[in-house]
């Protein structure tokens, strides 16, 4: 007879936080999915815009093969300057 008054509240307890935690397994893996889609059609965003980017550049070194060169140039010449920047302050 102690041993039911111990246990009857103990089982009642247990089952009105069943239905709850089950609540939020469920409500967790909805938000789950939900995060995984925003992450999948993120990429799939920037996937596109990456394509786009790309097909622009190839574009613009078709119709402007001189100043792509150019601008590829002044770019490496900054680029390389700063890599000596960078290297000569370390060295110090």
């Amino acid at each position: 007879m102690k041993t039911e008054a111990i246990t009857t509240p103990i089982n009642n307890a247990a089952n009105q936080i069943a239905p709850l935690l089950d609540r939020a397994t469920d409500q967790a893996s909805a938000l789950a999915q939900r995060g995984l889609h925003a992450v999948q059609d993120s990429a799939l965003q920037l996937r596109e815009k990456a394509a786009n980017t790309g097909d622009v550049t190839v574009r613009y070194i078709q119709n402007e093969p001189v100043k792509a060169v150019l601008i590829a140039a002044a770019t490496g010449a900054a680029l390389m300057g700063l890599v000596s920047l960078l290297s000569r302050s370390r060295a110090h």
